[in-house]
């Protein structure tokens, strides 16, 4: 029997989550499965009742207990509100970030302690070995970039345990065990959102103000929105009214809130940086490892993004190397290797 006798398992209704909460039950654990429940907006199709009938059906199929747990005031406050806020300020902020700070290491954690665990478990691919955060194995599901936020005192207490398999192996292993999950498809979107368009979403909180698209040399070539509701990096949504011959896409390089103007270029890094280096300050990090200046870090500035070479100035200062849009508010993360030494919010560029 493991050290840790209860530990309290997420359960979404997915493949991922049921196969983690499998694996723990033939390890040995207590295990318990816990469903919860986040904050939806009326008009949002409500997808959470099936999924939590199909969290029930896992539970019952590995004999483990179910519990609930009603997260709409904490989700509400803690990451939607945020996020409409950030927006608001023509920030990027990551809500699946948040969610796994507030929510799942947060409201559920403390809940499954009240009810006697001494380890909590998720379906992530991410990793957890000597008390350090590690990406997951396969790469083009790992998702250690959404977990930089958790507490660095929690991660002894935290298992990943499908973070070493491949997706095809986890689906192998639900397949083998009977569980009727192997099949069903993968959940896609934000956390609350689902198949919901971000822009869609805000703009039943955010009132659309239309403005002018400029070039690099500041002549208006196009309209949008309200810039609100951009990114840095993106190259849809805004409308060029000059048109050339230059089948070339634009991208958006710069955001002004208090003109409500965007820029755009016909390549994402904008030409006035010809260097191709720049300094991001960070807010609210949280470092798992102390960062080291002189030591050759990657960093990480949207989820599965390019790692670009990055070297810790301190620990609010981050110099990057490479071609890519910077967005405000969104997080970046710092890597020795496969370690996730730790993160920060994306405050302003220098």
């Amino acid at each position: 029997m493991n050290n840790m006798k209860r530990i309290f398992v997420g359960i979404s209704g997915g493949v991922d989550s049921s196969v983690a909460a499998f694996l723990l039950k033939e390890q040995g654990y207590d295990v318990q499965g816990i469903f919860v429940k986040t904050w939806a907006p009326d008009w949002v199709p409500c997808t959470w009742v099936d999924e939590k009938r199909d969290a029930m059906r896992i539970c019952a199929a590995l004999d483990i207990p179910f519990h609930f747990l009603d997260a709409n005031e904490e989700y509400k406050q803690g990451v939607a509100d945020y996020m409409i806020s950030e927006y608001k300020l023509g920030r990027t902020p990551n809500p699946d970030v948040l969610c796994n700070k507030v929510i799942k290491f947060g409201a559920m954690w403390k809940y499954a302690k009240e009810h006697g665990a001494t380890g909590i478990a998720t379906g992530h691919y991410a990793q957890v070995k000597d008390g350090k955060l590690y990406k997951g194995m396969d790469a083009a599901k790992d998702q250690a970039y959404f977990l930089w936020m958790i507490e660095k005192d929690l991660l002894p207490q935290i298992q990943f345990p499908i973070g070493h398999l491949q997706k095809k192996e986890v689906r192998a292993i639900a397949e083998k065990a009977g569980l009727f999950t192997a099949t069903k498809k993968d959940s896609q979107g934000i956390c609350f959102l689902g198949e919901v368009d971000m822009k869609d979403f805000l703009r039943h909180y955010i009132d659309e103000q239309p403005g002018v698209v400029l070039n690099e040399e500041g002549k208006i070539v196009g309209e949008h929105d309200g810039v609100w509701f951009y990114t840095l990096g993106e190259r849809h949504g805004f409308r060029i009214t000059e048109k050339d011959t230059n089948r070339t896409p634009y991208y958006i390089i710069a955001k002004d809130v208090e003109a409500n103007t965007i820029t755009v270029a016909r390549t994402v890094h904008s030409q006035k940086n010809t260097s191709g280096k720049v300094t991001v300050n960070l807010r609210d990090t949280n470092w798992f490892i102390d960062p080291e200046q002189g030591t050759a870090y990657t960093a990480q500035i949207r989820y599965h993004g390019t790692l670009l070479k990055a070297e810790v100035l301190n620990d609010k200062t981050i110099l990057l190397e490479g071609d890519e849009a910077i967005p405000l508010g969104q997080s970046l993360l710092v890597y020795k290797d496969d370690i996730v030494i730790g993160g920060g919010v994306i405050d302003f560029l220098s």
